[in-house]
């Protein structure tokens, strides 16, 4: 059976490069359904994309790579997709756009432009064999027991990275990629959480505040959420896509509160009140009782010169702190590195020495932000590469 387009995962990027290739299109997924990533984020109403998306919010190591897909394909072309199928959306906090209703709409509608562009499904189907032939590629699948011998002048690396296994991710666009030539950066797990060894957060697990986590390369003021194991909450997930082992991260637990000023004040008024008591009333309590044994808080608020409420800020402002490790990609949201954007064309995600080898979305060494740019990607990769195919014929 010869197809003109097979593409390898049903995700985000595969189903949107379908319903832009044209021709005779066949999508392949091992999952029980297409869209799996798709449907558990965002808490279920899938973070679809964000307002404010644009190249600086992607590492790569070639920064310039994205821009090309972004630009054709942006933020606001996703939105009118999605309004045109009628899906209701709001905006969360930096531009994050959500589904009113279900992650399961934003499936429907790819599921619907891909019916409508004419393409097949299958899922529950794997890859056994891969070959390349004059006229294009030799895939060889095995779907219901039963073996299935297709040939097609273009194949799609779509099955992104190795986050989240459980779900069935693996490494299996590197393997091809590989296969075939293609250069792979280093991988790592990306917004992910990170653990300490010594268990020293596990009291603290489930207190949260807004704060500023850092190191020498970026900072992020976001949440930061305390766990049995170690941090966690945006500012951490962001945070851990820069970090590397054996560094340590700095927290601002108060980056826009005027601490020093309140207590000063305080002083005066209520002078008489432990300086833990009134932390409290700023900071979460347990949190205060913790640090009460890692900072020296003694004494009353009367008892604090101002030489020692500053001591007392610039620690809140900047508490050390050398994670042992992370997660993993058993939690990481997106893989950082891939296949080589080297070895690809910026404008049609094609590989420069494999005619016909595209690959797109968390395949490739692009990474985005938490907060709906990873879906920008995979919506501007796969239109990228969609509409390249379209134009061969």
């Amino acid at each position: 059976m010869t197809y003109d387009t097979i593409i390898l995962g049903a995700g985000a990027a595969g189903m949107m490069c379908a319903a832009h290739c044209g021709g005779r299109v066949l999508v392949v997924d091992h999952a029980k359904a297409a869209g799996e990533k798709i449907r558990i984020s965002g808490g279920g109403r899938c973070n679809f994309t964000n307002m404010y998306a644009g190249p600086g919010n992607f590492l790569s190591q070639n920064p310039h790579f994205c821009k090309s897909a972004l630009a054709r394909y942006t933020q606001w072309d996703f939105i009118d997709l999605v309004d045109r199928h009628g899906i209701a959306w709001h905006e969360k906090t930096l531009g994050q756009l959500f589904c009113d209703g279900s992650s399961k709409q934003i499936i429907q509608m790819l599921l619907d432009e891909i019916e409508r562009a004419g393409a097949e499904l299958w899922i529950r189907t794997d890859v056994k064999d891969l070959r390349k032939t004059d006229g294009g590629f030799a895939v060889d699948l095995e779907r219901e027991g039963q073996r299935h011998n297709l040939s097609c002048t273009n194949l799609v690396l779509a099955t992104g990275g190795k986050s989240i296994p459980k779900m069935g991710a693996t490494g299996l666009a590197y393997e091809i990629a590989r296969q075939f030539g293609l250069t792979i950066t280093e991988t790592r797990a990306a917004l992910v959480p990170f653990t300490f060894s010594d268990g020293k957060f596990k009291d603290l697990s489930g207190v949260s505040l807004p704060a500023r986590l850092s190191n020498d390369r970026t900072s992020f003021d976001e949440a930061l959420l305390f766990t049995h194991r170690g941090l966690s909450g945006p500012s951490v997930l962001q945070l851990s896509s820069y970090w590397r082992e054996g560094e340590a991260v700095r927290a601002n637990l108060i980056p826009d509160l005027p601490l020093f000023d309140l207590l000063r004040d305080q002083r005066q008024s209520g002078g008489r009140k432990a300086l833990t008591t009134e932390l409290a009333r700023h900071l979460p309590g347990r949190l205060v009782e913790y640090l009460n044994h890692h900072i020296p808080m003694p004494g009353n608020l009367a008892d604090q010169s101002d030489a020692a409420l500053s001591d007392l800020i610039a620690a809140l402002s900047n508490w050390q702190l050398t994670p042992s490790g992370t997660e993993g990609y058993r939690t990481a949201e997106v893989t950082l590195g891939g296949i080589d954007t080297d070895s690809l064309s910026s404008k049609t995600m094609e590989a420069r020495d494999v005619p016909g080898l595209y690959a797109i979305g968390e395949a490739v060494d692009v990474t985005g932000w938490l907060g709906g740019y990873n879906f920008q990607w995979a919506w501007s990769s796969g239109h990228a590469a969609g509409i390249a195919i379209a134009g061969q014929s």
